[in-house]
């Protein structure tokens, strides 16, 4: 159940920012902190660094993909620590986020911009953390099994 309540509120938290870049952001940047962190609407219809852009089809397939082999596996993950099915909420909280932005708008809405760094969103950094603390806890069960 965990899995379920973090994805929940990573693709709620997800939503709401990009709603907020949307009706906030529009033709305009808003430096953060300047010259380093800036609020910066862009819309994306590739992946991630922009790659394969237009292929929105296909990332819509993939998303789907992904989001139901974490839900049909739910019980593989099941017996897993609390670190691990946290990092599988992030995912699936992710991946759901910019799958509901591809799928209403044809794109995805990005708005954090490091400036050194391509544009990218809390969706975008949930997946990430989400991979990290999968292999963390995939590496800290096996250290422990030694």
């Amino acid at each position: 159940m965990l899995i379920y309540v973090v994805g929940f509120f990573i693709c709620l938290f997800d939503q709401l920012t990009k709603h907020f870049a949307l009706k906030k952001l529009l033709y305009k940047s808003i430096p953060v902190i300047k010259g380093i962190f800036h609020l910066n609407l862009t819309f994306n219809t590739g992946a991630a660094f922009g790659i394969l852009k237009g292929h929105n089809i296909m990332f819509i397939l993939f998303s789907l993909i992904v989001i139901s082999f974490l839900a049909l596996n739910f019980r593989a993950f099941k017996n897993r620590n609390l670190l691990s099915k946290c990092s599988i909420g992030f995912i699936l909280g992710g991946a759901l986020g910019n799958l509901f932005d591809r799928i209403k708008y044809g794109f995805v809405i990005d708005f954090i911009d490091l400036r050194v760094w391509p544009v990218f969103n809390l969706a975008d950094t949930a997946i990430t953390i989400g991979i990290f603390l999968f292999i963390l806890s995939t590496f800290l069960k096996r250290k422990a099994t030694r």
